[in-house]
């Protein structure tokens, strides 16, 4: 199943049989606002804190997700999922009501292809039938731990990102209808010394493309094999520093569409977002929703998600160290 020296190769084709996003108001403005299952009019959706409002996000992506697999919760073998929460208690909390043995993971905003990696890895392995893959996060609760409480409204630089109110969940199956998961290049840590909280995008940009090259280099694939390469949230700025990095390095990223979700998320010239989206909900509803949709519709045959994290800590940023990145790249495919 290892192929190459960082990429997994499923050869049982573990499909994406069923999946949902569910979002807040911002998104819900936004471009790709028609292709999400729900959309909350309220950032608080009615609940006495942030933290309940990221986990109802959850909790309600994933039952979607399991009414589109037409799945119920008991024939759940695992459910792998994090968040950006400390102890990703977002997760925690939706697996206590899921019910489902739980595997917690944490990527940061690379959250949304770790735990669909893990998910198919479990499915190809034969270790489980029905695996759902989870993430989520809220703009309130990442400002309120990573950054000021929202009500403080603390100004920005142009290079800050807009952390996405949405969850994303996919059910994963041996056998089913849907899009296949046929690959995954799991990442490895690239740190440049960049300190700034509020410049992800430049931090996380050289591991984006660390894992594009690896992934390469495993399958012997090129971009001209994939209808569409999208990074995660290296929004504005990081996106560019990937494209002149790969540029450098002489990989013609021009021979196929490569964009990133944190661009594609919101209106970024309309909406008050600064440079774009991020969190761990920024490749989740756009990879779950929009681009699934697409590949069902037929427009898309094979595409790479790419997803970048920042690993970095209130406490680790308080303590003067750089921030560690990581992207995780999963290819997937249509079945015709």
């Amino acid at each position: 199943m290892l192929q190459g020296k960082q990429t997994w190769w499923f050869d049982k084709k573990p499909v994406i049989i069923g999946s949902a996003t569910v979002v807040g108001p911002d998104e819900g403005d936004g471009p790709l606002a028609s292709d999400f299952d729900l959309v909350h009019p309220e950032l608080d959706m009615q609940q006495k804190s942030w933290e309940k409002a990221e986990r109802l996000l959850l909790e309600q992506a994933s039952d979607f997700a399991l009414k589109h697999a037409r799945v119920n919760k008991q024939q759940l073998q695992f459910y792998v999922g994090g968040d950006l929460m400390n102890q990703i208690i977002s997760n925690s909390f939706a697996a206590r009501t899921i019910g489902a043995p739980y595997l917690g993971v944490f990527g940061a905003c690379s959250t949304s292809m770790e735990s669909l990696a893990i998910a198919s890895l479990i499915v190809n392995s034969g270790s489980g039938e029905y695996v759902l893959a989870g993430t989520c996060s809220h703009n309130c609760t990442a400002e309120k731990q990573f950054r000021y409480p929202t009500e403080y409204g603390s100004q920005k630089p142009p290079t800050a990102q807009y952390t996405v109110t949405g969850a994303g969940a996919a059910v994963l199956a041996a056998e089913g209808v849907g899009p296949v998961v046929t690959s995954a290049t799991i990442g490895k840590i690239v740190d440049l010394g960049i300190k700034d909280p509020f410049n992800m995008g430049a931090a996380m940009a050289p591991a984006a493309v660390d894992t594009i090259q690896a992934h390469f280099n495993d399958t012997g694939r090129e971009p001209k094999d994939y209808d569409l390469i999208v990074t995660g949230d290296l929004a504005s700025v990081g996106h560019e520093i990937a494209k002149d990095l790969l540029t450098r390095d002489g990989v013609p990223m021009e021979d196929t569409v490569f964009k990133d979700c944190g661009l594609m998320v919101y209106d970024v010239g309309r909406q008050k977002v600064q440079a774009g989206g991020s969190g761990c909900g920024c490749s989740a509803v756009v990879t779950y929703g929009h681009l699934l949709k697409r590949m069902r519709q037929g427009e898309f045959k094979r595409i790479l998600v790419v997803a970048t994290g920042a690993l970095l800590s209130p406490l680790s940023y308080q303590q003067g160290e750089s921030i560690p990145c990581i992207a995780h790249a999963v290819s997937i495919e249509s079945q015709h």
